[in-house]
């Protein structure tokens, strides 16, 4: 195996963390819409990915790194050719940060509301256009010989990809949904059980869909067993949620995002961007990837430095691991306007 093999399977580990710690994340914040029914609520939901959000979208800022070094490539080509969703994104999670960290500054009721605002919407638009982008890597897009993109915007809002963005949406709000039920206690609890369940159901009618079609374009063995594995871990969250099995479900609820993923990286390899107008000019692990050297010395800091952080971001997940409820907010912030 060559390095540039070595190092697209660590972008798509890194991806597949991201879309697993940032799936519930951006679940929670969905949620904070569906869900909850009060401020005390809302507050409750924000404070179960408080202490963990900003370190999930490190996750992010490393991938991102990785490939812009490894494979530069095929970060040029993405980010100039998908420029308005990514910049999309991009805004949605500045804005979302600030939203977490604004919305408690004052008590007055319109200054709440209208941060929750901003976390809804930066949530609910990344999830569902980090679909629509990887939908599109996968499906292909117009790439020329100079490993340029010189399709249009509206040809990235295709069928194919769409679909995808309405399954990471979906996903991730069952994903967040579980994470919510194994985080707090009382009603709300038993209410992010209950809509766990028919988010699960509407995944359940998406996902194989969107699965299957990425199969039969361009799937393989590695890509189908994924594709079972997701399915199959999908039916065990649903069923783990239902007999009040919360960490199971999560489980399993992550176990999905992350095949599901894997789904699409698995039928993308050997490629990191096919190219619709002819299968020659796609970028590929070896034609987009940086010199040996360069991959060398990367996978060396990368063993280095990987561990320190998976360990910190652990412990982190074990110090703020207690279920926590409305009882548990002071009453000023609690308060229902």
């Amino acid at each position: 195996m060559q390095l540039h093999d070595v190092w697209f399977i660590l972008i798509a580990v890194l991806w597949i963390g991201y879309f697993f710690l940032e799936g519930f994340d951006f679940g929670i914040g969905v949620l904070t819409k569906l869900l909850a029914r009060n401020t005390a609520e809302r507050r409750v939901l924000i404070n179960t990915i408080g202490p963990v959000w900003d370190g999930n979208e490190v996750w992010l800022l490393t991938a991102g790194g990785a490939t812009f070094a490894a494979f530069p490539d095929w970060y040029a080509t993405l980010f100039s050719g998908f420029y308005v969703p990514l910049l999309v994104i991009l805004v949605c999670l500045i804005v979302r940060g600030v939203a977490f960290e604004y919305r408690a500054k004052r008590t007055d009721e319109r200054w709440q509301r209208n941060w929750e605002h901003a976390i809804f919407w930066t949530s609910l638009l990344p999830a569902f256009l980090w679909g629509v982008a990887f939908a599109n890597i996968v499906h292909g897009v117009a790439i020329d010989r100079h490993k340029n993109y010189v399709g249009g915007l509206l040809d990235l809002l295709n069928p194919y990809a769409l679909l995808g963005g309405l399954v990471t949406l979906v996903l991730f709000t069952f994903h967040g949904a579980v994470f919510a039920s194994l985080k707090t206690v009382g009603e709300i609890r038993e209410r992010a059980r209950a809509t766990a369940l028919w988010l699960g159901l509407a995944t359940a009618v998406l996902a194989p869909g969107f699965l299957v079609w990425t199969q039969l374009h361009q799937g393989n063995g590695r890509s189908l067993a994924a594709v079972v594995v997701a399915v199959a871990a999908l039916a065990a969250a649903l069923a783990a949620n239902q007999a009040g099995r919360e960490g199971w479900a999560f489980t399993f609820s992550g176990l999905t995002v992350v095949a599901a993923v894997a789904v699409l990286f698995l039928s993308l390899f050997p490629d990191v961007m096919p190219s619709t107008l002819d299968g020659s000019w796609s970028l590929t692990v070896e034609n987009a990837a940086s010199s040996p050297y360069t991959l060398k010395l990367m996978t060396v800091i990368a063993a280095v430095f990987t561990p320190l952080v998976l360990l910190y971001q652990g412990w982190t997940y074990w110090v703020f691991r207690k279920r926590i409820g409305v009882q548990h907010i002071p009453a000023a912030q609690s308060a229902d306007h």
